[in-house]
């Protein structure tokens, strides 16, 4: 059945309008996003059977790339997708004051506490949005650090996960000496590399000890 066989109040727009958008189901919210069917199947039946396949928040993480590779989505309907989740993660944020921001390397400090005092080196990645608030905070790696433990892969995976613009890198040093190692320099010079080709700047990279810390961005290092 195409849309237009429905009865108006039925079709998502006619609903919509006449009843609110909080009164769609999922499905139809989607169908109107999407605009039109293809053959053999309308709008709704598009939008159900990618909500069957999908969850909301994974259809949010999707990429362009996905989006065209889903039955149904053509260029122009993922990249109205798109957009609109954009849109929304951006109207999400305005009014989340709780989450703390991260502009110097004291504030990337004050996030540090818990490895301050390590008797292993810990390697902890800041993942910030483009207001610079902390959205989420991981750490990449426990050990001595080398090459081999921090590979941009681990570090930007979760940075596309949770929609990143920034992030600032961490670690500890148990000597109690924040002075960077070659290591330490080697790593960060990878990981703006990588930041550069993947559109994530790389903030900052700071060296914590017990008493004392050292930024990359403050030594102009980056």
């Amino acid at each position: 059945m195409k849309i237009k066989d429905l009865p108006k109040i039925e079709r998502p727009r006619e609903k919509l309008i006449a009843k609110g958008a909080e009164n769609l189901k999922d499905s139809e919210l989607l169908a109107i996003l999407l605009r039109t069917g293809k053959a053999g199947k309308n709008v709704i039946e598009i939008a159900s059977q990618i909500l069957s396949k999908y969850s909301k928040k994974r259809l949010l993480q999707m990429t362009y790339e996905d989006l065209v590779k889903i039955g149904g989505i053509d260029s122009a309907k993922a990249t109205t997708l798109l957009a609109a989740f954009e849109l929304s993660k951006r109207a999400s944020e305005i009014n989340d004051t709780n989450l703390p921001t991260i502009s110097n390397a004291k504030d990337v400090v004050a996030q540090l506490t818990d490895i301050r005092d390590r008797k292993k080196e810990y390697f902890v990645v800041l993942y910030l949005n483009a207001r610079s608030q902390l959205i989420h905070k991981e750490t990449i790696s426990i050990g001595t650090l080398n090459a081999n433990l921090v590979h941009p892969r681990e570090v930007f995976e979760p940075a596309i996960k949770h929609s990143a613009a920034q992030i600032a890198v961490a670690h500890n040093h148990p000597s109690d000496d924040p002075e960077p190692s070659h290591h330490d320099v080697e790593i960060t010079k990878r990981l703006v590399d990588a930041g550069r080709v993947l559109g994530v700047e790389v903030m900052d990279h700071v060296i914590v000890t017990r008493t004392r810390f050292f930024s990359f961005k403050d030594k102009f290092l980056l």
